[in-house]
């Protein structure tokens, strides 16, 4: 049958553990998860955290936009992203690869293929792709979605067997649970419009994604007939707890 293909989206929070720097523990705790069920699973990652990394190195001085400074800071940031996953994941016996995309290279069909040829190459040669949105030319993800959507069209087009979505929350709350202060999560779903309507439209503090994207990037899984796993990255083990489902996640069916 062969090994199934899981595309894991890890966002800023996650990657930083809701400080202002990269952790290198979370970084090696995904990476000792991956090699554990690297006989049964091949990885792809679509990661966030350049503007992150390059926070704990430098201040940049400017008088341009908001939007241009994060566009530097991502292109001094991504090295040492990179960086970090190869030292940690080397350790493990994990090798990777940088893959940067933009949301224009899903809409020309030669670029697709060019992708999809690529990254099937890395795979089957035992390199996790580590993707991440070109911000030196692309703007979206920077400044809405934290990779979420790029995920979900990366998922799409390789035709992965699942979406795991790494966030800071135990999966998506209801609404009631949230305003009561005792947050439940929505174990499984298959109607999007009913979870959109238990959420709200808050952003995630280090990210710019929020669980409005989420279900935005489980819409075009969806579409592409890939289940969505919406799973707490700040806890130690989650992927594995969640294919084991031992640990509270949300289920997009």
């Amino acid at each position: 049958m062969g090994k199934k293909r899981i595309l894991l989206k890890i966002g800023s929070n996650t990657l930083t553990k809701e400080t202002n720097q990269i952790s290198r523990g979370k970084i090696e705790d995904i990476g000792r998860q991956i090699a554990a069920l690297k006989d049964d699973f091949e990885f792809i990652i679509v990661s966030s955290g350049a503007i992150a990394a390059a926070k704990q190195f430098v201040k940049l001085e400017h008088n341009g936009a908001e939007i241009n400074v994060k566009q530097a800071l991502a292109a001094i940031g991504q090295p040492h992203l990179m960086r970090i996953f190869q030292e940690n994941f080397r350790e493990l016996g994990l090798f990777t690869s940088q893959c940067l995309l933009s949301y224009s290279d899903f809409e020309k069909p030669a670029s697709k293929v060019n992708i999809s040829n690529t990254i099937n190459v890395l795979v089957a040669n035992n390199f996790i792709p580590i993707i991440n949105e070109n911000d030196t030319v692309a703007t979206d993800e920077i400044k809405f979605g934290d990779n979420d959507k790029l995920a979900a069209l990366t998922a799409a087009l390789l035709q992965v067997d699942l979406l795991i979505i790494a966030t800071n929350t135990d999966g998506i709350y209801t609404k009631d649970s949230i305003d009561q202060k005792k947050p439940l999560t929505i174990k499984s779903v298959t109607d999007l419009a009913e979870l959109r309507a238990e959420i709200n439209n808050d952003l995630s503090s280090h990210g710019t994604g929020g669980m409005q994207s989420k279900i935005e990037a489980a819409s075009i899984a969806k579409e592409a007939n890939i289940e969505t796993w919406v799973v707490n990255g700040l806890k130690e083990n989650f992927i594995v707890d969640a294919l084991n489902n031992t640990n509270n996640h949300t289920k997009i069916l």
